[in-house]
């Protein structure tokens, strides 16, 4: 299906929370050329892992960002240049994180010294219901407006952090810059194609920000029905070949 795209003169770039090397595997089999946006659009690589940008937290955020985690009984881990840090061996979803990715993670007694150059901080658990509610904290925590609002209302709200669930389970958080909606925007300019000429494809929560850039959106059908409210079409789901119906139906015989 990669190749029919290609046959068509439709280009293919993926995106995923996964950190570069947690994508490495993808590249030969989908006969990557575009730039790969990790870490939600933290980083775009080239298909030999070499950086074309970067986005991370500022430091000062980190710990922050942390403490508010933590408050919600979560876990934590850091992603920083290609490394994964934790603090616990096998603790929730490590082990099977660490068989997703491909690599391991460096088990580090504490955060401190590693402040900078964070790319995403993650929160882990299986208490779906503080994993949402941390994450609108993060959301509400870091909001905020550049400028003054009383003499701009017309200024738009600023968040210093972008938060969002790539599973459940999981709340990452990341450079305002980096998430699915501006990953849209800057494959645009890399690669020279109108938003509204792309389309986006996805199951998660932190997708739906990616279905408001582009100019179509489809949900998988194994998607929650908030995530599918928010695309213009549905395919089926992944077990039933749902990526392959959607590029067939949506992409390929693009509705008029």
């Amino acid at each position: 299906m990669i190749r029919a795209l290609g046959s068509a003169g439709i280009k293919f770039a993926i995106t995923s929370g996964r950190p570069p090397r947690g994508m490495q595997m993808l590249i030969e089999p989908l006969e990557l050329t575009t730039p790969i946006a990790a870490f939600n659009g933290g980083m775009f690589i080239r298909p030999d892992l070499s950086i074309i940008e970067q986005h991370v937290l500022p430091a000062d955020i980190v710990q922050s960002v942390i403490d508010t985690i933590t408050s919600h009984r979560l876990d934590v881990w850091i992603y920083r240049g290609i490394d994964w840090f934790i603090r616990q061996p096998h603790a929730p979803h490590v082990d099977r994180e660490e068989w997703t990715v491909k690599f391991a993670p460096i088990v580090v007694p504490d955060f401190s010294g590693i402040m900078d150059n964070v790319a995403k901080v993650v929160g882990i658990s299986d208490d779906l219901e503080a994993v949402a509610k941390c994450e609108s904290a993060v959301q509400k925590q870091f909001s905020g407006t550049v400028g003054s609002q009383q003499s701009n209302p017309q200024r738009e709200p600023h968040s210093s952090v972008s938060a969002a669930r790539s599973q459940p389970y999981y709340l990452d958080v990341t450079h305002p810059e980096a998430n699915k909606g501006g990953v849209v925007l800057a494959l645009a300019r890399m690669l020279e194609i109108p938003a509204e000429q792309i389309a986006t494809i996805g199951d998660m929560p932190n997708d739906t920000s990616m279905f408001a850039k582009s100019g179509i959106s489809i949900a998988m059908g194994q998607a929650s029905d908030e995530v599918k409210a928010a695309a213009t079409y549905v395919t089926t789901s992944s077990e039933d070949e749902g990526f392959a119906n959607a590029v067939e139906r949506y992409v390929l015989r693009a509705p008029s």
